[in-house]
C-alpha cells in the first residue's frame, strides 16, 4: 500500500520585500528586464532572418535545377512508360542513380459552392451525406448558469490569476 502525499514542497522565494517602495522598484526592474529580453529576442530574430534569407537564396538556385531536370525526366519517362513499366505490370522503374514511379492518389471529395451542394443533397434525399454536429453550447450555459445547476458532469469553473504588469512608456520623437 502506497502512502499518499499530503504535503507539496515548493521552492522558497528568492527575494522578499518589506515595503511598498521595494515592490514598486521590483516591478520597475521587471519591466526593464522584459524590455531587455524583447531586445534580445528582436536581435535574435533579425539574425535568424538574415541567415534564412541567405540560405534560401542558395537553395532557390538548386530548386530551379531540380525542377528543370525533373520535368525533363518526366517527359522522357512518359514517352517511354510502356517499356519502363513492362506494359503496365509495374509502377516503378529502377535506374543506377535512383528510381521513378507512378502512384495513383486515393480518391478525394472536392466541393465547390458548399451551400448549393448541401441543398441539392437534402433535396435529393441524400441526408446520409450531410453531417450534423451536436455539441454543448457553453456560451448559453454561461448566460444562464442557474438553469443547469445540479446537472451531473456539468460545472462552471472560474479561477484567478495574479498579474504583474510593468508600465511601458513610448518615447516621442523630437525633431530639432
Amino acid at each position: 500500500m502506497t502512502k499518499k502525499k499530503t504535503r507539496i514542497k515548493t521552492d522558497a522565494a528568492a527575494t522578499t520585500f518589506q515595503t511598498r517602495e521595494e515592490v514598486n522598484a521590483a516591478i520597475a526592474a521587471m519591466g526593464d528586464a522584459q524590455r531587455r529580453r524583447d531586445e534580445i529576442a528582436t536581435a535574435m530574430n533579425d539574425e535568424l532572418a538574415a541567415v534564412r534569407a541567405r540560405y534560401e537564396a542558395q537553395a532557390a538556385e538548386q530548386a530551379a535545377v531540380i525542377k528543370e531536370l525533373g520535368q525533363g525526366v518526366q517527359i522522357w519517362a512518359e514517352a517511354n512508360r510502356n517499356d519502363l513499366t513492362r506494359d503496365g505490370r509495374t509502377k516503378t522503374a529502377k535506374f543506377a542513380a535512383g528510381e521513378i514511379s507512378w502512384r495513383t492518389r486515393p480518391p478525394r471529395v472536392v466541393v465547390r459552392g458548399e451551400p448549393g451542394v448541401l441543398d441539392a443533397l437534402k433535396r435529393l434525399g441524400l441526408e446520409r451525406f450531410v453531417r450534423t454536429k451536436e455539441e454543448i453550447d457553453k456560451t448559453a450555459i454561461l448566460a444562464e448558469p442557474a438553469a443547469v445547476d445540479g446537472i451531473k458532469g456539468l460545472s462552471i469553473a472560474q479561477g484567478e490569476d495574479f498579474v504583474i504588469k510593468p508600465f511601458e512608456t513610448d518615447l516621442e520623437e523630437v525633431q530639432a
